[in-house]
């Protein structure tokens, strides 16, 4: 079974993260065995070697934080960070289209990103604490849709991140099939265990170190 260092994406996406800031992060994330690394493109083409060399995944955002970008820009960015090493993609839904019920835009916006990323699994950003119960169960069928691999719930740059109650809405939405992707407000393990047994498969945080060390030295137990 897995350990709870393997679901977790160490996360640094502040705007004011230095390059140093990045270095740190990465090392960390090679260092406890975590599943990923989630950084920003600017960073990718430095950090990449060392995280491939580490074995940690390299997960960078898209569309990043609002999601309000064109389907065009979110293609560019897409191709440039599969061009500078990125593994993953973490892009944000529009929902503007959303709430506006413009169902195809949203699907088209999505398909073209899972696209661009030439096979690299894609997870969609719903920021789920600006939405209503039936618009996350219709941004979920969308993503699965358009060939998503996993749904996320949040930014962690807004209202708040991720609840059980939101897990699980999520992964009874997208089935067996797709990921759910927890992140935003995950800080201590109890929570990160709560969202796992809600359904996510991963989990977004920056306090991950803290969450794995918080394990006693004799807990071996997957989960």
């Amino acid at each position: 079974m897995k350990q709870l260092q393997e679901y977790i994406d160490h996360t640094l996406l502040r705007p004011d993260a230095s390059l140093v800031d990045i270095q740190k992060a990465c090392k960390e994330a090679i260092d406890h065995s975590f599943y990923a690394v989630c950084i920003e493109r600017r960073f990718l083409s430095q950090m990449t070697p060392a995280l491939k060399k580490g074995g940690v995944r390299a997960v960078t955002v898209v569309g990043f934080p609002s999601g309000e970008e064109s389907t065009e820009d979110k293609v560019a960015q897409t191709l440039e960070a599969v061009q500078d090493g990125a593994d993953e993609i973490d892009m944000v839904l529009n929902r503007t289209l959303l709430k506006e019920k413009l169902y195809v835009a949203v699907l088209e916006d999505v398909q073209a990103v899972v696209k661009a990323a030439e096979g690299r699994l894609v997870k969609v950003i719903l920021e789920t604490s600006e939405l209503t119960n039936e618009e996350k169960i219709s941004a979920c069928a969308l993503s699965v849709a358009a060939g998503a691999s996993f749904v996320k719930t949040s930014t962690g740059f807004s209202k708040h991140g991720a609840t059980v109650d939101d897990v699980r809405l999520m992964k009874q939405t997208v089935g067996y099939g797709v990921g759910v992707k927890a992140s935003g407000g995950i800080r201590d393990r109890q929570t990160a265990l709560e969202m796992i047994a809600a359904g996510a498969s991963r989990l977004g945080t920056s306090a991950s170190i803290a969450i794995v060390e918080s394990q006693s030295p004799s807990d071996n137990s997957g989960y």
